[in-house]
């Protein structure tokens, strides 16, 4: 948390362009739609053999055609995770309508971050050596098997040419990403930053790794209703791939040059649990240190939130300890408004999911629809307000963002309805 003596020294940041490609659809306004039908990304894995996994289930991508979005020739060399975000990242720049020339190009900024990076690529590599030597090796791959390539890729497109970098923080990585990015603009590092996160981690080694270690729903039999955030009969979260990038301004910045304004970042907060690589902290002192941290970045009050986009994975041990975790932090507020996951309709896409989240809080603060939790049906707390299976209107003029990830990292952003 930013000591007191240097927040009121911070320029104010805001959200002015949003993109997305999720399961559940190739543009956020597309996502959006979905939400709001309650309808579920997740499908039988049709890619690749999952019959021999602890699970055969995913949110994959579906009908994505990089070529949309990048030359073909750049399309081939990148990582099915960079061109998601690249895709997202054009959808952003396009709403956001914030041309990069000569002009701004050097306070511009990139930062994407990924849970598990190429990993896509890197099998692919590892296959191709094995099987055809060092010829079959692209002089690319070193750079499409890295993490910071979607980052790379995306500021050699635009032109941006401020910091560009790569983040990772497990599941809790694209709330960090845009965290750090509000972090660059509120201190004068940069003046606009194209953030998010990105991950296609739907392999047999990721999807066995998790499985084997528990964490995965073996509701193969119903797929749709396999990911259940806060419902009894949860038993696992779903695998998923997607990416979300937003534009973020400074403000007056982006006032002066009429961009219209969703939202404004107000605060950010992040910990560590140091406790355990896959179970949360069991008091949830981690997350709960997290939220206040955001809050009072924010100089907001508990009582003040209007909504929580939570983290909701679909986990016994996550979603019983966030539920602790919110009342303690909110009192009772936790109970007064809706809480909802819409990890239960894409799943989850680790590195891209909170960077996902917090584009449908943007969008919950401006059109005041919250979307549902679906498979919600026999909720674990019966007085708090999960948004069960359809979705809400619901006034928001603060909204809170949470991201509780494998390693014990937790990350908060809030976002606020843009006042001037």
């Amino acid at each position: 948390m930013i000591s007191e003596n240097i927040r009121p020294l911070r320029r104010r940041v805001v959200v002015t362009g949003v993109g997305a490609v999720t399961p559940v659809g190739l543009t956020f306004d597309a996502t959006w739609e979905a939400f709001l039908a309650g309808r579920s990304g997740v499908a039988e894995i049709s890619t690749f053999d999952a019959s021999d996994l602890p699970t055969s289930i995913a949110g994959q991508i579906k009908d994505f055609d990089a070529t949309e979005h990048m030359p073909r020739t750049i399309a081939r060399r990148m990582d099915s995770y960079a061109q998601y975000a690249m895709a997202a990242a054009t959808q952003a720049q396009q709403m956001s309508k914030m041309d990069i020339d000569e002009g701004n190009a050097d306070r511009i900024g990139v930062l994407i971050g990924s849970g598990y990076g190429a990993v896509n690529s890197i099998d692919g590599f590892s296959v191709a050596i094995r099987e055809k030597g060092p010829r079959a090796i692209s002089p690319y791959a070193p750079i499409t098997g890295a993490i910071d390539s979607a980052a790379g890729e995306i500021s050699m497109a635009f032109g941006a040419r401020g910091p560009s970098r790569a983040i990772s923080s497990a599941c809790a990585t694209g709330t960090d990403a845009l965290g750090e990015a509000a972090r660059w603009i509120q201190f004068g590092l940069t003046d606009a930053v194209i953030v998010g996160g990105a991950d296609n981690c739907v392999t047999r080694v990721d999807l066995a790794g998790s499985g084997n270690a528990r964490a995965l729903s073996r509701r193969v039999d119903d797929p749709q209703a396999a990911s259940r955030p806060f419902d009894e009969d949860r038993d696992g979260f779903v695998m998923s791939a997607g990416a979300g990038v937003l534009v973020l301004e400074e403000a007056e910045l982006a006032e002066r040059r009429g961009a219209t304004i969703l939202a404004e970042v107000l605060g950010y907060g992040c910990s560590s649990d140091a406790y355990h690589w896959t179970a949360p902290q069991p008091e949830g002192l981690g997350a709960k240190r997290a939220m206040r941290s955001a809050l009072a970045d924010a100089g907001v009050e508990p009582g003040r939130v209007d909504h929580v986009n939570a983290h909701g994975t679909s986990t016994k041990l996550n979603d019983a300890s966030e539920v602790a975790s919110l009342r303690e932090v909110l009192g009772t507020r936790a109970t007064e408004i809706p809480i909802c996951s819409i990890k239960s309709m894409t799943g989850h896409m680790i590195g891209a999911a909170g960077a996902v989240e917090a584009i449908t809080a943007v969008q919950t603060i401006r059109t005041g629809i919250v979307p549902p939790t679906i498979n919600c049906h026999r909720p674990l707390a019966d007085d708090m307000n999960f948004v069960p299976n359809e979705p809400q209107q619901h006034q928001v003029g603060v909204a809170m963002s949470n991201s509780f990830g494998f390693g014990g990292h937790n990350a908060v952003v809030v976002l606020g309805a843009w006042e001037g």
